[in-house]
């Protein structure tokens, strides 16, 4: 070899450090499907609390990831062809919120990893195989275990000692709703409570079938953990506030929307949570192998002014084991 090729040889390759270093990093890519409108605050509140802890963790939208949002309105339809769309633009891994987000997931793909919040019933829905071992590629955070919704047939009778009859609003699309209902039925006895259970499908449903049960005296209303009681909230809570009926909820943002009283996880917690799992996911871990996590934050919400509004005095108390007191 010539002396000036051999120099030209070595001068380049004491460059390819340097041009290795120069390469920009790679730019990870999470999609993000929600079953909300885009305006809606609850999910605004999830989605917020799950960029949070993904910035926490290193993870910046637009400099070293790229997130793609996805809102459905609530339209079941629109919610699988969402889910279709995301899968084929290559996403290392999807966030799901609720049970209304998965299910459409796992029938577009079975290897991209995807990774949910505020689920219900994962074993039971068949999205994992159980909570310590998921299988497959999904895992999250599970919303609650059932035995929670009996505590809130004993939060309406402590606040409404007289209430014999009770509505309970559930979504039996969904695997959590016949358990959820199934938990408050073996607790409803001891109570001396007669149950009703009402369907969560369409807004005139919810609304006939709460106006025909409220004609009866000494009522009470249960509203159940699900993607819909979420979408229609604001109906739910005009109704019961419409029919003089005191009701117990399963998340907060019921109650400072103007419902009575709720008792159930943190669910802005569990969405942060769930942007540690994604990150385990970025960096080489298998869903698989990450355990279902349940929720490690209850919180117990009330009322004031709606309870005054229907004529209840909250006792003492109970005010003293409240989260939070809303005046």
């Amino acid at each position: 070899m010539k002396r000036r090729e051999f120099i030209t040889l070595l001068g380049g390759a004491a460059a390819w450090p340097l041009a290795a270093r120069a390469q920009p990093a790679q730019v990870r890519r999470i999609g993000v499907l929600m079953p909300f409108a885009d305006d809606h605050p609850v999910g605004q509140a999830r989605l917020a609390a799950f960029v949070q802890g993904l910035q926490q963790l290193g993870w910046t939208d637009g400099r070293n990831v790229r997130i793609d949002y996805r809102w459905s309105a609530g339209d079941a339809d629109r919610l699988r062809k969402l889910a279709m769309e995301l899968i084929a633009l290559g996403p290392d891994v999807v966030m799901a919120f609720t049970s209304a987000a998965v299910a459409p997931l796992r029938q577009v793909t079975s290897t991209v990893p995807i990774v949910f919040a505020v689920v219900a019933d994962p074993v039971g829905a068949g999205y994992v195989e159980s909570l310590a071992r998921p299988g497959g590629n999904v895992t999250g955070f599970a919303a609650q275990e059932y035995a929670v919704s009996g505590k809130a047939m004993e939060l309406l009778k402590e606040i409404v000692p007289r209430v014999t009859r009770v509505a309970v609003l559930r979504d039996t699309a969904i695997a959590a709703g016949p358990g959820q209902f199934g938990a408050l039925q073996a607790v409803a006895p001891s109570f001396g409570v007669e149950l009703r259970p009402l369907d969560l499908h369409d807004p005139d449903g919810i609304e006939h079938g709460i106006a025909a049960f409220a004609k009866g005296s000494d009522n009470g209303l249960i509203v159940t953990g699900s993607p819909s009681a979420t979408l229609h909230r604001n109906l739910i809570i005009t109704l019961a506030a419409r029919h003089k009926l005191p009701a117990v909820y399963y998340e907060r943002s019921f109650v400072t929307a103007g419902g009575l009283i709720s008792y159930g996880p943190d669910y802005l917690d569990q969405c942060r949570r769930a942007a540690a799992y994604v990150d385990r996911i970025l960096k080489g871990e298998k869903p698989a192998d990450l355990p279902v996590q349940a929720p490690t934050k209850y919180e117990l919400v009330i009322n004031l002014k709606t309870a005054k509004a229907l004529g209840l005095d909250v006792p003492d108390k109970l005010l003293a084991l409240a989260d939070e007191v809303i005046e």
